[in-house]
């Protein structure tokens, strides 16, 4: 299946002729109008987006195909901007797109089952795995490093998960 993989985010209108702002999930802020047309979460509105200038780190102002005035702009604020997977390059070696990660059967070394990685987050201090376990309850949340991680397997759907001795309460 060629999932959608979140790109970034339309904010508010810049000035009155149709400008928005977009809070860009790309490395390269600028490169997300490079994957040719985005659409919204259901995939049934279709976005050409025209990066014009940075404003600050991820956030840039941007035209939008067929948006020329500002209500038509503020319309589109908040609405997430997707891509398939297929428009996006191949990751490079020990990169990853978290959409790729998430529902991989999450394993300790010895094969014992943790459950499933349900999202990667990162709220500034670098990703967090986060894994539901198989029988429900509480989520377990473990940074996302190669020494907690150290092995991936796409092709058998698993993660090889060394949890840190604090999580294992030893």
């Amino acid at each position: 299946m060629d999932k959608l993989i979140a790109l970034g985010r339309f904010g508010a209108p810049q000035g009155v002729r149709g400008d928005i702002r977009v809070k860009s999930y790309t490395g390269d802020p600028q490169a997300i109008g490079a994957y040719g047309p985005l659409t919204d979460a259901a995939g049934a509105r279709r976005f050409v987006v025209k990066p014009l200038r940075a404003l600050r780190d991820d956030m840039l102002v941007a035209r939008v195909e067929g948006v020329a005035t500002r209500e038509a702009a503020e319309a589109l604020n908040g609405v997430e901007l997707y891509a398939r997977r297929s428009q996006l390059p191949p990751p490079e070696p020990d990169e990853f797109y978290h959409s790729d990660l998430v529902g991989l059967e999450a394993v300790t070394p010895s094969g014992e089952a943790l459950g499933w990685v349900t999202a990667i987050l990162n709220h500034g201090a670098g990703d967090i795995l986060e894994i539901a376990p198989p029988d429900g309850g509480e989520t377990l949340l473990l940074p996302f490093t190669h020494a907690v991680a150290p092995e991936i397997d796409f092709a058998a759907r698993r993660i090889v998960v060394v949890p840190p001795a604090e999580v294992e309460g030893n």
